[in-house]
């Protein structure tokens, strides 16, 4: 079992940057891929961003290639993204998720753990 809490979220103008943090329980943190996804009211949960258990492959959607980073720290049971160049269409609630597996993937169904959510708001 894991459980996953997201933090970080808020208000920012476009350009802006915010890094979301999510902090997971269990000891086995390293053994869980780890992606960020997010929902926009009206529209499906999308992938974000998402990264192996050791940290040494990444893979993002298209729409922040470029502006968003995520990393990892299993030391501490952390997995962040770091937002930079924010745009209104980045505005959504952000969702951390688990998933036990060797390999990344894009879609929702793969992952079994999800925490709550933090809203990122990006004003124009």
């Amino acid at each position: 079992q894991v459980q996953l809490v997201e933090s970080g979220g808020g208000l920012v103008q476009a350009g802006g940057s915010l890094r979301l943090s999510c902090a997971a329980s269990g000891r086995t943190f390293s053994s869980y891929a780890m992606g960020w996804f997010r929902q926009a009211p009206g529209k499906e949960r999308e992938f974000v961003a998402a990264i192996t258990r050791g940290g040494g492959t990444t893979r993002y959607a298209d729409s922040v290639k470029g502006r968003f980073t995520i990393s990892r720290d299993n030391a501490k049971n952390t997995v962040n993204l770091q937002m930079n160049s924010l745009k209104p269409e980045d505005t959504a609630v952000y969702y951390c998720a688990a998933d036990y597996s060797v390999l990344i993937w894009s879609a929702p169904g793969e992952y079994d753990y999800w925490g709550q959510g933090t809203q990122v708001t990006v004003s124009s």
